[in-house]
Parts: C-alpha cells; structure tokens; sequence
C-alpha cells in the first residue's frame, strides 16, 4: 500500500494516484484505506447488486454497481453499492459507461466489516444525503440490521426478519425483507 495515510493531498493529487486493493478513499485532504471484504460482506453485496439490477436495470430506472469510485465535493469514496438512477449514469464520447464517475450516487449502500468504523461509514451516508442522493443503507452482517438513512429525516432501523425495507422513490418495484437479504447467508 502507498504510504499516503494522512498526508494532506487534494482530491486532484489524490485521483491521479494509482488505483489499490483494498481500494483508497478521500475524505477533505485526508487519505484512508477500506478494510477487505470477507464472505459475508462479499456475499451481501454481491447479491443485493444482483438483486437490485435484476429489478431495476432491464427497465432503465437504475443501475447498482459494485465498488465504484465515487468522486465530487472534496471527496472521492467507493461505495460498497453504488445504484444511480438510468439519467445519472454517465457515458464517454462512444455512448458507453464513463470510466470516472465524478457524481455521488443516488442511494448508497455500505455493507460494515468487523474493523471497519461505523462512525466513518455513517459520515460518508450522511454527506452524500447532504449533498443529494435520495437514500442510504448501513448493513451490519453481525447483528442482522439494516439502517435505513434519508434526508432530513431520522435514521429507521430494520431489525425484524419479517420487515418489509424502505426503498427510495425509483426502486419501489424492488420488494425485500430483512429476512431475504439475511437469507442469502445461509448456504
């Protein structure tokens, strides 16, 4: 891994360094790596993009993708999911998806790890929605919880297995329970 953990960088510095895995992020001129994901993480999101884009993609509402750098308003971060409704989605010169999204998504999924910092995920959610995207989703693997975020309102915890999840406006056709996205565990 580069040595460029708080060094103070701008965001123009930051994107011209090469790429890393687990990948980088940057928050206000500070620079800090996301832990790797291990099978639950991997798992949930794998399938909840899947879930997301079988319901959403054919029909042009929206699009979630994996582990997209995310880059606008001094940060640059990689959302575990990153879904952007179809108008948002931005194109190179030959019509196809753009390399670089300098946009933040439209609904912003996390999925925590066990060493990752909640606070630091929390914040990441909570600028994004301060700056536009509709929706944001915390999911914590190990106490089977989903925390929905959305503006101006207070944060919605889903729990119960049987709980019905909130969606944002686009994707009201996606129909999920707790217990189904948790089911996806179970080999």
């Amino acid at each position: 891994m580069l040595k460029v953990e708080n060094e103070n960088l701008t965001l123009t510095q930051f994107l011209a360094l090469p790429e890393e895995k687990p990948p980088l992020e940057y928050r206000d001129g500070q620079v800090s790596a996301k832990p790797m994901p291990k099978g639950k993480h991997s798992t949930l999101q794998t399938e909840l993009s899947f879930a997301i884009n079988a319901a959403l993609k054919r029909e042009k509402n929206a699009w979630a993708f994996t582990e997209l750098r995310c880059s606008f308003e001094n940060r640059s971060i990689v959302p575990d999911i990153a879904v952007f409704t179809w108008e948002n989605i931005p194109c190179d010169q030959d019509g196809e998806i753009a390399d670089n999204f300098y946009l933040l998504p439209n609904w912003i999924i996390e999925i925590l790890s066990p060493e990752q910092s909640q606070t630091k995920v929390v914040k990441n959610i909570l600028f994004c929605l301060n700056n536009g995207t509709e929706m944001g989703w915390l999911i914590n693997p190990k106490e089977q919880s989903i925390f929905v975020y959305q503006p101006n309102r207070s944060p919605e915890i889903f729990d119960e297995m049987e709980s019905k999840l909130l969606m944002p406006s686009f994707a009201q056709v996606l129909d999920l329970t707790l217990g189904e996205v948790f089911g996806w565990l179970i080999k």
